[in-house]
């Protein structure tokens, strides 16, 4: 048996203490502190009820005696999943999926595991089998490959997976797990901690991926301590409005893809359903043509994307103007109001000035601020753009219109959607020759104020 402590834990950021104090120096929280029972487990704590066993030992090798033979991953037979992934599951890996509670993180590792067509084993600490059973036959026929278990108990977990050899395992949630060799409660730092290393060891040393879902606190990180986003080898974010039907799968974290891919599913009453054409959905279709509307082209990991940016100008009622943005970075608004006023003469701070990203999206990427800046314009006039315009540039202080990344690529993209005019930056380097779309140069703000107005 191994030698028992106690130690100090910060319950807000993890942060480990000699002795009790009032406020973490770490976070800077007040009574967050508190004592747990801690153990150092032995190594093979997690194989105490499984008969094969691994003796093999790592040796250093010379980086040209490595072998460089590309994984073979597991396909997900969902798109969406797999383009976020990198091209499917890592054997071995271990995957950390957050969100919001009733985003959808549930319904989507349900599906993926009806889905799998490898022997899933598919671990519920908050469901009951019949609660799981009735949301299966709601998603899809029942599959022959997925087991349902409803367990807390790590070493119980490890023995069902003994009998039933699994090739994937998906623990719903982290939270919600316990381990016999620690003494504190479900859900603390030193619980996950060691629950997380238990099943580190575990798909490490017989190349199962794990899925492991996770909740966030309430301003967006995952609960608990910050080393279990360090711990695991992706870190998937599922995000959304819960009054949209869409949701978003981001990757914050791939140790074996790009961190910047999108996934897009629709919410329906029968599951989740891949969206193969985003743009298509986040342009809202309309009758005839509204003030305050225009479309950037962005680009989302090697995806791009086409989101309709939506603009509302009007005379301030109350003293103070508001400035309202939704889906997109609030300062920035503040910063591109300036540069119109500043530098196109505009006369927009007596006015209030609302901003909105259509499907309920945050957009980071600099390149739809030319659309801002046009929706602005034509709400502000009281002008509707034309339905076969778009834009893809950054605007600069001094407001000059800057390049953006992968503008080829934007502007095959919109030229496939059936758009007639894209407006870019002059200094883009733009090696596309016979394009049916026409490519607008832009230099300054004041060019696309003589354009669109």
């Amino acid at each position: 048996m191994a030698k028992l402590k106690t130690t100090f834990f910060c319950q807000s950021c993890g942060a480990q203490f000699a002795k009790w104090q009032g406020q973490c120096s770490s976070c800077k929280s007040w009574n967050t502190i508190a004592e747990e029972l801690v153990q150092k487990p032995s190594k093979n704590d997690w194989k105490l009820g499984l008969k094969k066993t691994s003796d093999r030992v790592s040796t250093p090798l010379k980086i040209s005696e490595i072998d460089t033979a590309k994984t073979v991953r597991m396909d997900t037979a969902d798109n969406e999943l797999n383009r976020v992934l990198g091209g499917g599951i890592v054997p071995g890996s271990l995957t950390l999926l957050g969100g919001e509670p009733g985003i959808g993180k549930s319904t989507l590792m349900l599906q993926v595991s009806l889905k799998l067509p490898y022997k899933t084993l598919y671990v519920s600490g908050e469901e009951s089998q019949k609660q799981i059973k009735l949301r299966a036959e709601r998603i899809q026929p029942l599959s022959d490959t997925c087991y349902i278990l409803t367990e807390t108990k790590t070493q119980y977990i490890f023995k069902q997976i003994e009998a039933i050899q699994p090739d994937v395992v998906v623990i719903d949630s982290i939270q919600t797990l316990q381990s016999d060799f620690l003494e504190a409660s479900a859900g603390s730092v030193s619980q996950i901690k060691e629950c997380t290393s238990e099943l580190i060891k575990f798909a490490k040393e017989t190349a199962t991926p794990v899925i492991l879902i996770g909740h966030i606190t309430k301003d967006g990180s995952i609960a608990g301590p910050k080393i279990l986003e360090h711990m695991v080898d992706t870190v998937l974010q599922f995000e959304g409005d819960r009054n949209h039907v869409f949701r978003i799968l981001r990757a914050h974290k791939n140790r074996f893809g790009s961190t910047h891919e999108l996934g897009i599913y629709e919410m329906l009453g029968s599951g989740l359903r891949e969206v193969t054409n985003p743009s298509d959905i986040l342009i809202s279709k309309k009758d005839e043509a509204l003030s305050g509307n225009a479309i950037a082209v962005t680009l989302e990991g090697v995806r791009p994307l086409l989101i309709e940016v939506q603009a509302l100008v009007s005379t301030a009622v109350y003293g103070t103007p508001q400035r309202s943005a939704t889906g997109f970075n609030a300062k920035r608004l503040n910063m591109l109001l300036a540069v119109l006023e500043k530098r196109a003469g505009f006369r927009l701070g007596a006015k209030d000035v609302f901003l909105n990203i259509t499907g309920g999206i945050n957009v980071d990427d600099p390149a739809i601020d030319l659309a801002v800046v046009a929706s602005i314009l034509s709400s502000n006039g009281d002008e509707a753009l034309a339905k076969n315009y778009c834009f893809a540039g950054e605007v600069g202080l001094s407001g000059e219109i800057r390049p953006v990344q992968r503008v080829d690529q934007r502007i095959l993209e919109a030229e496939k959607l059936g758009f007639e005019i894209i407006f870019v930056s002059k200094h883009n380097k733009i090696s596309l020759k016979a394009t049916t779309i026409k490519v607008q140069l832009l230099t300054k703000i004041e060019d696309l104020v003589d354009v669109i107005g």
